[in-house]
């Protein structure tokens, strides 16, 4: 199985990889077009600002790409955000394949921005979540999130209920670190590198 790892210099990139290694799975690490093409699944992990990584997207080529792709796709945390609309993080546009805008969480004295820490998640719904129940935990870092809509495929709070992950066809996100979550995490992946 080819497995490529979309290059935009976004942070958390080896340890996805190193995750993906703990799988048996052997992945590439590349911005090429035709690499990412012929990939029988994509990764697109992230960590950092919505429109740095944008900007790192449209330079690469990767805004124009990324969209037409039809295999097995999934984006992580920063990843996941760049699949929809439009981020109120620096009023940024996104590659829009999902219909969501990102918010910022707005902080108060019980749940403090960024949301940090392992939250249960809620409401699973399709392939990823194959295995696992509304008891399970998985880890999160961020500021910002998708709020819950058709597309969303899980659940968590903060306090509000927000999209843990996300489905449109062959795109699917997740807004915690799979490679940091255990053997939830590691469930995941395996389930999504079994699509």
């Amino acid at each position: 199985m080819e497995i490529a790892v979309v290059d935009y210099k976004g942070g958390n990139v080896q340890s996805v990889l190193f995750a993906l290694e703990r799988l048996g799975a052997q992945a590439t690490l590349t911005a090429d077009p035709e690499i990412l093409r012929k990939a029988d699944k994509v990764l697109f992990p992230g960590e950092g600002e919505a429109s740095s990584a944008m900007q790192a997207l449209r330079a690469a080529g990767l805004d124009q790409v990324l969209p037409t792709l039809t295999q097995p796709f999934l984006g992580i945390c920063l990843g996941m955000q760049l699949l929809g609309q439009h981020s109120e993080e620096n009023d940024t546009p996104l590659l829009g394949l999902l219909p969501f805008t990102v918010r910022r969480f707005a902080p108060d004295v019980a749940h403090k921005v960024p949301h940090m820490g392992w939250n249960n998640l809620q409401a699973l719904q399709g392939p990823l979540f194959a295995g696992l129940s509304d008891a399970d935990h998985v880890y999160f870092v961020h500021s910002y999130y998708a709020p819950v809509g058709g597309y969303t495929t899980a659940e968590s709070t903060h306090p509000a209920p927000f999209s843990a992950a996300v489905q449109h066809g062959n795109f699917h996100g997740v807004q915690f670190h799979t490679e940091k979550s255990g053997a939830v995490g590691t469930r995941i992946l395996a389930n999504f590198l079994n699509l």
